[in-house]
């Protein structure tokens, strides 16, 4: 079990997104911070729903175990699953000009790169939509209707081709 944290900024335009990318597990396949950090900045600017001023979301890559105790905790699902999102909501108080928290994504290193093994994905191109599906779910995007999947996964393919992802939803 390891631990590292790293915080990137990218700048678009006259806002700032930031990743807050915590690693908590020992896997070899996941990617570098800065990949997390462009797939989220990426991700707040194509969305239609960047927040005005700074952004800031957490990225939490987890085991196993972990993610199946936040699964079973929050979703009431006794498993490990891909992706979790935990938005922060509406934060009052904050000083004027503190980058604005959208929330957490938390990922599971395990089950993301058995998903691509089992699915014929590219290990990375899985990652990378991961990142994008749950900062989508962090600025408001759902997919617990026909309508909202159909929309959410056009989004995620549009964000993905900008990155050289190919359309996890194709075929």
């Amino acid at each position: 079990w390891c631990s590292a944290s790293s915080k990137l900024t990218s700048r678009t335009t006259a806002v700032a997104v930031t990743a807050d990318v915590q690693v908590a597990c020992d896997d070899p396949g996941i990617p570098p911070a800065a990949k997390f950090q462009a797939w989220v900045a990426e991700t707040v600017g194509q969305s239609g729903r960047a927040p005005a001023g700074d952004t800031e979301v957490a990225v939490r890559v987890v085991g196993a175990d972990e993610m199946q105790t936040l699964n079973r905790l929050y979703r009431d699902k006794d498993s490990a699953t891909n992706v979790l999102s935990f938005p922060a909501g509406d934060m009052e108080g904050l000083p004027p000009g503190a980058p604005r928290l959208l929330g957490d994504v938390v990922v599971c290193a395990t089950v993301v790169a058995a998903e691509a093994g089992e699915q014929g994905k590219a290990l990375a191109d899985h990652w990378a939509h991961m990142i994008v599906h749950g900062t989508l779910q962090l600025l408001g995007f759902d997919h617990e209707t026909d309508a909202e999947a159909a929309e959410m996964e056009a989004l995620e393919a549009r964000i993905l081709a900008t990155q050289s992802v190919i359309d996890p939803y194709a075929g």
